[in-house]
């Protein structure tokens, strides 16, 4: 249904390494990083940037972006790196059987203070 999601970033470089490491413990891999004009971007993704993190001013309030991990143990890994990277705790790996009874997360703020989330859904 959502083809990419995008959020805006204080400190690009910064992001572009935190996201880099966090989302690679997913999986997931840097596709693309270019200027245009004044603005940097980057996106990630697995086959096409589906997360974007640009240059800019916040327009919003902080963002809550959550991404599908295959097992516990890539919850566990993107807490640690994002954790590593500069990310803050905001909420240790664990079952939220509050959502569903598989239902697995990890919360980070990113630097930007933006709520990202690893989970993965199936049972173990």
């Amino acid at each position: 249904m959502i083809d990419h999601v995008g959020i805006k970033v204080s400190d690009f470089q910064r992001a572009r390494a935190f996201y880099e490491a966090a989302l690679g413990a997913l999986g997931t891999k840097l596709l693309s990083d270019f200027a245009f004009g004044a603005d940097h971007y980057a996106g990630f993704g697995r086959e096409h940037p589906s997360f974007w993190v640009s240059t800019g001013r916040k327009t919003v309030a902080d963002t809550h972006v959550a991404f599908t991990a295959a097992s516990r143990a890539e919850v566990e890994a993107f807490y640690s790196v994002a954790l590593s990277m500069g990310g803050r705790d905001n909420g240790a790996p664990g079952l939220r059987a509050h959502y569903h009874p598989n239902y697995y997360g990890a919360f980070v703020l990113d630097p930007d203070g933006h709520n990202i989330e690893a989970v993965c859904h199936a049972a173990q």
